[in-house]
């Protein structure tokens, strides 16, 4: 359907650029806070429905959330929200392994998207929100608005902009991608619907990366029945961790003395982890705490700090702090202890194509010979590569090019003050463009769970909606 006409009145028009759970919360929450004051706010979203993502938007059995449904939710003050929706609806029926042994769930990842979008529905039934079905092509400014266009021809023109698209896609690593474009079992990305179907029951299967996204992955060809082998390799082999056995207290104290570098705080990250385990709790609650706390922890840090963090410590945090789902860390542990999935610390030296064939020669970490092995498929999980966010959407990179965007220092995302603006090159902050969600990260530090992002989403929210009240008293001054 198209949207209905943007009113002709003086109303305000909020642009949200991309509707997953970042940008479908932007809207809801400024919904919510503007009441019948409310602007015009539409989100632009290629898929049916808002608030699914690329993470919520799977039929796939096989992916589940990597929390507990209890902490899942697009409200911050009401963490508990999804679990209760899900009980009120018996959502889980048809997900007996759903459901585990002590009360804890953690359904099929698709559930969240229905929860995010059963909350947006009233809002968009009544024209609070409106959902453009169309992927943005350029953004510019123009006579002190912004002019937004659409793949279907739509011109938007909007008072203020959230950019809340999702992360740039993995990059395959070296020259990996072009040495195997034209195998048919090289898989490069495999967020786009269908990747895996290339992959036969019997494969041999490369997997390069070991984070979040391999573990998906793995699980994935197991539902589908693949009974090959696996070689899941990264640079350190820290493979994804999952849950404790039961919830464990949050543990330690890192802001009464604030850490200044990224050595000294993960001095103090393994002193907490030590002082933890002499009181019987695991260093899911340290890791916990330190997430608690990110956001202060990560402004104390100094930039330079922040990009030493990120270059090498964030696999060690990333391997603790995203934990997968008892139902994945099953699959993961049986095909290890089968002999079926071998994880490698190491990199891919070469690659080359011999028939259906891809000869690999693997350069393990601490070993000076490389081993030969023979794959039937490979597939690239190494997760987003966030220094190539400007060149994969050529909105961005004209935004760029005119001066409103710029790479965060970090490498994490785009460059945004404390409040979420976006920065140009010249260090200027531009208060009618705010970005949400994960690509703020090098700014605000752990925006990549779901309750950051959702603490996230309903800060900017709360800033547009400041913004708009102050425009309207300027206006029209009481």
């Amino acid at each position: 359907m198209q949207p209905k006409p943007l009113p002709t009145s003086k109303q305000p028009v909020v642009a949200i650029i991309g509707g997953g759970v970042s940008g479908a919360g932007v809207a809801y929450h400024l919904a919510r806070a503007m009441g019948d004051e409310h602007p015009v706010i539409v989100v632009f979203e290629p898929r049916a429905e808002l608030g699914r993502g690329l993470a919520y938007d799977t039929d796939d059995p096989a992916h589940r959330i990597n929390v507990p449904a209890a902490k899942m939710s697009l409200q911050p003050d009401d963490q508990g929200e999804f679990q209760a929706w899900i009980e009120a609806r018996d959502a889980v029926a048809c997900d007996p392994e759903a459901r585990r042994s002590d009360g804890q769930i953690f359904p099929r990842r698709r559930l969240f998207g229905d929860y995010v979008a059963s909350l947006l529905k009233p809002f968009l039934d009544d024209g609070s929100v409106r959902h453009r079905r169309a992927a943005v092509s350029h953004v510019e400014r123009r006579a002190g608005r912004w002019s937004i266009r659409d793949e279907k021809g739509g011109v938007t023109e909007a008072d203020m902009v959230a950019i809340a698209t999702s992360h740039p896609p993995p990059a395959a690593p070296g020259r990996l991608a072009s040495l195997l474009a034209a195998h048919p079992r090289f898989v490069p990305d495999t967020t786009k619907p269908g990747a895996l179907d290339v992959i036969r029951p019997h494969d041999r299967v490369l997997v390069i990366g070991n984070g979040l996204t391999a573990a998906d992955v793995i699980a994935s060809l197991a539902e589908r029945g693949h009974h090959g082998p696996l070689t899941a390799i990264s640079r350190r082999g820290l493979r994804s961790r999952g849950h404790p056995p039961v919830p464990q207290p949050l543990f330690g104290d890192f802001l009464s003395d604030a850490a200044h570098s990224a050595v000294s705080l993960l001095a103090e990250i393994r002193a907490a982890i030590s002082a933890a385990k002499a009181q019987d709790i695991s260093w899911h609650g340290v890791i916990d705490q330190v997430r608690a706390q990110g956001y202060d922890l990560w402004q104390a840090l100094p930039v330079a700090e922040r990009r030493r963090l990120a270059r090498h410590l964030r696999p060690y945090w990333d391997v603790h702090r995203f934990r997968i789902a008892p139902q994945v860390e099953a699959v993961l542990d049986a095909a290890i202890a089968a002999g079926r999935l071998e994880i490698l610390a190491g990199s891919v030296a070469d690659v080359r194509i011999e028939g259906e064939l891809i000869l690999c020669t693997l350069q393990p970490r601490h070993r000076g010979q490389p081993l030969e092995r023979i794959y039937d498929a490979v597939i690239v999980t190494t997760g987003p590569a966030h220094g190539g966010i400007l060149e994969t959407q050529p909105w961005l990179a004209a935004l760029a090019a005119d001066g409103h965007l710029s790479l965060d220092p970090t490498g994490l995302g785009l460059a945004c003050t404390e409040r979420s603006e976006a920065i140009g090159p010249s260090g200027t902050a531009d208060p009618s463009l705010l970005i949400s969600g994960p690509l703020a990260r090098g700014t605000f530090g752990e925006l990549m769970g779901l309750p950051q992002v959702t603490e996230h989403a309903f800060f900017i929210a709360a800033e547009i909606a400041a913004k708009l009240r102050l425009a309207e008293t300027k206006t029209h001054p009481t």
